[in-house]
């Protein structure tokens, strides 16, 4: 086990790789790297400058913005300085910004954009935070005297007496150190803040030493939002491992970028995956007849490859012959779109559906699929290379211990496992068994192999008034999956059968319209017209035949808005808070299960 101190490894790192890109940006339309070297020394001007501004040791410091690569500086910087970081979704309203604050009892806070700024003023004007450093040069400080730019706050940094502060303070890391405290998302109550040390780190490191292999010559791509636990240990892993990492702040506009940036890993969730693959079987229905026969066969000689691997056996010199053809029409061009250079990709996070996995293995994207969870830093298991079996998450890492408890709870115990949520000692107990194992609240299967195969999650399971028990997830990735559905939110608790609220995706369905020569004057319109109705009928009707039928949806409504963040209805991380939109769609429920 690495048992350096994070930030040790990362003085290694520096003093290895001077000045070899660490960090990318794109500024200006173009791609601007940010070397070791200078990276080290952000680093260390931001933990003097938090010296020289009062920063006392293990001292919470929130950081509230979008990626960039001065969110890593500034995280560093923190833990430099012995602090203890705390990142915060750049999506939160200022109710959730304020919670966070008073909890951890954060009184400097770095932003990201005018949106977070404009919202830590009004924490200045109450008198919850001292002072504001925005990441962001062009974010107008409103004359606000208690903020500074990031580049301001590196200036007061480079001072003598804050370096000398600075390497007393490193002369005190300790390994049970708290790193940071990340909170969840609360989908069913206020956010806990999950506390971990740099031991958790360390231990992480060492796990996924023994099943990837990353190294210097990698480029990993920074799409997930870095206050979420899976793109933040992520990014730990990258620079540790001495590879690239690049930012961009809009995960939307990753697609459009990934061909410039060439990435070789890429954290994703299942969603970007399921929209690619109903784009793609879009375009391909759409082609000309010959180009989807071409299609269609190599895409069985993918699978047949993968078929052969998984069961550790040889591909025949015919299939190798079919398969060199197969990559040179269909899979390079497809890969591309991936930036054409990609080794494995983790992707976690959600269910990823069986023939979205199958598809992208069999073009050649190597989907390291996996799982995980904020209190676990993040992974608990993952696919091996070509040793997986479709349908299980993988198999734990070496290290971690797990076993199922009552209705097949996943436990799991690990020297990964947080040291508990902070000022929750009931909450912490509640989640630890006797014997030192975490109670994961997801329901799972463990084969004889070791796989880990995730049934569903314990707290969402809805229970019929028929007595038959819904996974909710399992039928909301199995409709979510189509093109034309952007969100889906199942409801079925207490109920004699399942309905769903349906955010259509209104780019593929005004396309359809336009197709078949639909009028209309509003999206309201449009949703309501019976040929929409009957075509969602029968997509809903073809998708749902793998499920048994007290799982399939009979009735569903369409919405004309998405589920809102602002409004409660999601969380940052785009899970459902499921009783606050069945509140705010309470009328349109009813009224499915008032007209049978």
């Amino acid at each position: 086990m690495p048992k350096l101190h994070l930030v040790q490894l990362m003085r290694e790192r520096i003093a290895q790789l001077g000045n070899k890109a660490a960090l990318r940006v794109q500024q200006d339309g173009q791609w601007r790297a940010i070397g070791w070297r200078t990276l080290g020394q952000a680093m260390d001007y931001c933990a003097q400058a938090l010296i020289r501004a009062g920063h006392q040791p293990t001292e919470m410091v929130g950081i509230y913005s979008r990626n960039m690569p001065e969110w890593t500086q500034a995280d560093l910087g923190i833990l430099a300085a012995r602090g203890v970081s705390v990142p915060i979704y750049p999506t939160s309203t200022l109710d959730q910004l304020r919670y966070i604050v008073r909890d951890a009892n954060i009184g400097l806070l770095f932003v990201g954009e005018q949106p977070q700024f404009d919202q830590a003023l009004q924490l200045i004007a109450s008198g919850e935070i001292r002072q504001i450093v925005v990441l962001d040069s062009d974010v107008d400080l409103r004359g606000c005297p208690q903020a500074s730019h990031f580049r301001e706050f590196l200036v007061s940094g480079n001072h003598q007496s804050s370096e000398q502060a600075l390497r007393l303070r490193e002369s005190q890391y300790q390994m049970d150190d708290l790193l940071t405290l990340i909170y969840t998302s609360g989908t069913t109550g206020e956010p806990k803040g999950v506390m971990l040390d740099y031991a958790n780190i360390a231990a992480c490191f060492e796990m996924h030493n023994q099943r990837l292999d990353l190294n210097e010559q990698d480029r990993s791509l920074c799409m997930l939002p870095l206050s979420h636990v899976f793109e933040r240990v992520w990014t730990y892993y990258v620079l540790y491992c001495g590879a690239e990492n690049v930012y961009i702040r809009d995960p939307q506009q990753v697609m459009e970028v990934i061909g410039e940036v060439q990435p070789t890993v890429m954290c994703a969730v299942p969603r970007l995956y399921e929209k690619a693959y109903s784009m793609i079987q879009a375009k391909v229905a759409q082609a000309p007849a010959l180009r989807r026969v071409l299609f269609g066969w190599a895409t069985r000689v993918g699978k047949q490859l993968v078929a052969i691997r998984q069961a550790g056996k040889s591909a025949s010199p015919l299939l190798y012959g079919q398969l060199w053809l197969a990559e040179r029409l269909v899979f390079r061009k497809l890969r591309a779109r991936f930036g054409g250079r990609t080794r494995f990709l983790p992707v976690a996070g959600a269910r990823l559906a069986d023939d979205v996995n199958l598809f992208f293995q069999a073009m050649g994207l190597n989907l390291k699929y996996g799982y995980g969870m904020t209190e676990t830093t993040a992974t608990v298991c993952c696919y091996e290379d070509c040793q997986f079996k479709l349908g299980s998450i993988g198999k734990v890492l070496s290290g971690i211990d797990v076993k199922l408890g009552e209705n097949n709870e996943l436990l799991v115990r690990s020297p990964t496992v947080m040291r508990g949520y902070y000022n929750k000692p009931q909450a912490t107990a509640e989640v630890m068994t006797a014997d030192g194992f975490l109670r994961t609240g997801d329901a799972a299967e463990l084969d004889g192999e070791g796989n880990i195969y995730f049934t569903e999650r314990l707290k969402e399971l809805m229970k019929t008034s028929n007595g038959k028990y819904v996974a909710p997830q399992l039928v909301e990735g199995t409709l979510g999956k189509d093109r034309f559905i952007e969100q889906i939110a199942i409801v079925a608790d207490a109920r004699h059968f399942v309905s769903a609220l349906i955010v259509p995706c209104f780019t593929s369905l005004e396309e359809y319209a336009r197709s078949i020569n639909l009028q209309y004057q509003c999206k309201s319109e449009l949703l309501r017209h019976s040929r929409v109705m009957e075509f969602f009928e029968s997509r809903i009707t073809e998708l749902q035949q793998e499920l048994a039928k007290f799982e399939q949806v009979k009735k569903f409504t369409l919405l004309p808005r998405a589920f809102s963040m602002e409004l409660g209805e999601i969380t940052p991380t785009m899970k459902l808070r499921r009783k606050i939109i069945e509140t705010q769609y309470h009328d349109e429920i009813e009224a499915m299960y008032n007209h049978v």
